[in-house]
This record gives C-alpha cells, structure tokens and sequence, in this order.
C-alpha cells in the first residue's frame, strides 16, 4: 500500500529546492557579474573626444577661405599618444581634446599624420590629462566576432553591436591606393569620426566611413604596424603597385604566353612611369606568385588571416615604401624570380592629384582669366557625385598618366567679366596647352610664359575639346586690367604660385 506524500511536504520540498538553486544562481551571477566588472576592459580610460578647427579652401573661388570644426573620437594607445583618423585634421589651426565625454577641453597637437593611410597621432602637453588614462590594446590580427563601437555621445559612453560583413581591398578614404578594409554592420548613426571598433579587450579597429547601415573600418592589423614603424622611425610611407593588371580567364591568354599546366596567374598590362621606381615588371609578364602566395585568374591570393584578397594587399601587409616585394612572374616562356622595390606613393603620381592638403590652391589671375592646377581637389567641389557630373572634359583627364614633359595640367577655370577680355567671357573648364607658344603643365610656368608676348599680343592655346582652342589678348593691357579685376571683385592677391620649398607666395 503507498502512503501518499503529504502535499505540504512536497510544496516544502520544492521550495527549498527552488530557494537553493535561485541562490546558486544569484550567486553565479554575482560571480560573473563581479568576474565581467574585473576583466571587462574600461573603455572610458582608453577613449577621448577631438574637436578639430581647419582651414576649408573654395577651390571655385581660390582666394577664399572658411573654417570648418569637427569632433571626432581618438584611442590612447601609448604614453602620451593619441590615435585617430587623419581626415579633417589637414590644414589645422586648433585642436583640443577631452576626456570623458564631457566637461574641460585642454589643447592637443598633432604629431604625425599620413594621408594616404588615414591616421594621425595625437598628444597634449598638459599633465593632468593623462591622469586616469590607459592606453587600449590593438588586435594584432583580423578580428570577426563579438564586434563593438563604441564613442562618447552626451557624456555617456555607447556601445552598440557590430556584425563582421566582409574583408575588401579597397581605395582608402583619402588615396587612390587599394589597401586592407573591413565592413560592419551596426545599428549605430554618423559614424565614420574615428570610433573605434572593439572585440572583447582589443581594439580590432577603427572607424572610417557608413554608407547605410555599413561602417567602413581600417583594420588594427593595418593599423599596428605602422605605429610600430613610426615609434622606432622607420616607417617611410605606403607603398604600392603602380602597375595595371587584368584577370587571364581566357584560357588562349596562357596558350599565347606559353604557359602550361593550370591556368593561373594575372597579365600586366601598362606599366606608367613613377619617379624613383624601378621598371621591373613588363607588359604581358603574368604574375603568378607575389610573396609566396599563389596568384588566380582574377588577381585573389588566399591570405592566412583573411581570406582570399586582391593581391594590391600584399603592396600593404607589413610592408611600406622601399621595401621588397617577391614575385614569381612568368616572361617570355621563361619562369623568373623577381624582386619589386614598392614606390612610395605620392598625390603626385596621378596626372590629376586626389588631394591637396595642408597648402593653399594655386592660382594666377591675369586680364580676368584665372589659371588652376587640375585635380580631383577642384573637381570635388561638384558634389558627392562629382565623378559623374563634373565637366567631362575636365575628368576625362583621370584616365591618363602624368610624363616627364608633362606631369600636371592647368586649366582655365573661369573669366572674370571686364572689358580686357570681352568676346572670351564664356570661357572657362579649359586645359591649357601652350601660352605664347610654351608648353604649360604648372601655373609658375603661365607666369614665366606671360613674359615673352608674341608681337605684343598673349596668344593662350588650349587642348582640343569641343570648347574654345584659342585666346589672343593685347599684351599692353593686361597689367591695367589685372589690377581692374582685383578692385572691382575685392580679390586680395593676383596670385598664390607654390614655390619650391612648398611654401605659398600671394602677390598684387
């Protein structure tokens, strides 16, 4: 016979049952909370506000300048030293920083800043802001999981979650190169300032640029490398693969360069000119291995920490200008072994320079016309989409390379009204190509030409288009109506020619 079990028994039983595991379980709790509180790396020590004021140049309209003031995030990561994003940092006339996400700001100063990688170090003189500082741990390699960013907003520190999208090679945010990126998606709004993206203790990176819902981010494997290299002084710029390759999926591509066995490999195609490298590759040599890795047909290697990349990576991976890169290539019906000495990269290499930072834009304004340096700097005054509605005529000029006779344009950008130079007022968006019969590839070199008129007229012939090929001014005049054209449109100076030494001469 079974004797039941008095229900309040029971009742008694599972509620010291169910007392014993609530207790075990706010004890663990307690226990990982406590263990999260002490290992949890402290943000807050590691992260500090920017506010940056710049000097904004109008590329329409040369002689005019505004101030523009930004803030963005930096991370400490060394004694005294502050990292962030090198843009809008160019051109800089005062930088303060904060702690905390609020309250008092103390002066900064730039230390180091390199364009084409996009980064800049920062420090500050003053003591006291150090003080409770801590300095953040960068992730050695790629990171894809329990992704954060993280930034002072409001005084109060965010945190929003992160999910790894994809590694690319891709144009960085202020050069024309192809190096290592990392795309993220978060929920979080207007980032891009330099944020930094976290995993755990380290930093995996920092935020560069969001499209939607997609955060552009320089990786810290990128990133550490180089601040190695400049603490110890050897870091000597990026360097790159100036030379064009195209993918060889045609199988009859390898049959024409005698190549058997697997197709594989990528063909160089042009190979341009840049000061200072080394022509070592050729046109139809295939490249089949670049520092170990094998080459495929549409120009991925399979990168340990990554993944398949592009090979414009392995110009970038623990590598900077002047170094040696090892390719296997394929010349002639012959294997060969070749070292690549990496150029350093320079706006200067593009026919139309990407940027001009840190220096005034040229100009020269003669009888009303006003003569620039082409670049993308001016064409970037179009909008965001300027690559498709800046003048045509103008832009075209990307596809070409800069040479020895001529390694930059100018162009005429506008005519200021005056009765000097009445019938060419509609001028303007004009490469120039001669002036007074002297090739022109710098504004110093419209100046020097001004000075020797043919039979006392300037005669400015311009590169064929379907706008006007030719102007022909009186000589005598010009002075007179230089100076006219200043008074009457309140311009302070008739000229801003670079001089050698980089530095900016203004002139009436």
């Amino acid at each position: 016979m079974n004797t039941p079990c008095p229900a309040s028994k029971v009742r008694a039983g599972s509620r010291r049952a169910f007392l014993a595991i609530a207790s075990w379980a706010l004890a663990a709790h307690g226990s990982l909370v406590a263990g999260h509180s002490q290992s949890a790396p402290k943000w807050d020590a590691s992260l500090v506000t920017l506010e940056a004021t710049h000097q904004q140049h109008d590329h329409f309209q040369p002689w005019q300048r505004r101030s523009r003031t930004v803030q963005k995030s930096a991370l400490v990561v060394g004694p005294r030293e502050l990292l962030t994003t090198a843009e809008e940092l160019n051109d800089l006339t005062v930088l303060r920083l904060q702690k905390n996400g609020r309250g008092k700001w103390v002066a900064g100063k730039l230390e180091w800043i390199d364009y084409h990688a996009n980064l800049a170090v920062l420090s500050c003189d003053d003591a006291g802001f150090w003080q409770g500082l801590k300095p953040a741990e960068l992730a050695p390699k790629p990171v894809r999981e329990n992704l954060q960013l993280i930034r002072w907003k409001n005084g109060t520190l965010e945190t929003r979650k992160a999910e790894f999208n994809q590694f690319n090679v891709d144009d960085g945010r202020l050069t024309f190169i192809n190096h290592l990126q990392m795309d993220v998606g978060t929920e979080m709004n207007a980032v891009g300032w330099a944020e930094p993206l976290v995993s755990g203790r380290k930093v995996t990176g920092i935020a560069s640029a969001q499209t939607g819902n997609n955060v552009r981010v320089i990786p810290a494997s990128f990133i550490a490398p180089i601040l190695d290299a400049r603490r110890k002084g050897g870091f000597r710029g990026l360097g790159y693969f100036p030379f064009v390759w195209q993918p060889t999926e045609n199988p009859e591509v390898h049959k024409h360069l005698k190549l058997d066995g697997e197709s594989r490999g990528v063909v160089v195609i042009e190979v341009p000119p840049v000061a200072g490298d080394e022509p070592v590759l050729q046109p139809r040599d295939l490249i089949l291995q670049v520092e170990g890795f094998d080459v495929d047909l549409q120009g991925f290697y399979v990168d340990p920490d990554c993944g398949p990349l592009m090979i414009e990576n392995l110009a970038t991976r623990r590598k900077f200008a002047g170094d040696e890169v090892r390719m296997k290539i394929w010349r002639d019906g012959k294997l060969l072994d070749v070292k690549y000495r990496l150029p350093r990269v320079e706006y200067s290499h593009k026919l139309l320079p990407e940027h001009l930072f840190d220096q005034a834009p040229e100009y020269l304004i003669a009888g009303g016309l006003v003569f620039q340096p082409l670049s993308n700097a001016y064409l970037r005054g179009f909008g965001a989409d300027w690559k498709r509605v800046a003048p045509f005529r103008l832009n075209y000029f990307n596809k070409e390379n800069p040479t020895k006779e001529r390694p930059s344009l100018v162009f005429l950008s506008l005519v200021l009204p005056d009765p000097y130079n009445l019938g060419y007022t509609d001028g303007r968006f004009l490469v120039v190509d001669t002036v007074n019969a002297r090739k022109v590839s710098k504004v110093a070199d419209v100046q020097e030409a001004l000075k020797f008129p043919q039979d006392g007229y300037h005669v400015i012939e311009f590169m064929r288009s379907d706008g006007l090929r030719r102007m022909v001014l009186d000589a005598a005049g010009m002075k007179a109506a230089t100076d006219r054209v200043l008074r009457l449109y309140q311009i302070p100076a008739a000229e801003s020619i670079l001089k050698p030494a980089g530095s900016v001469a203004l002139a009436r």
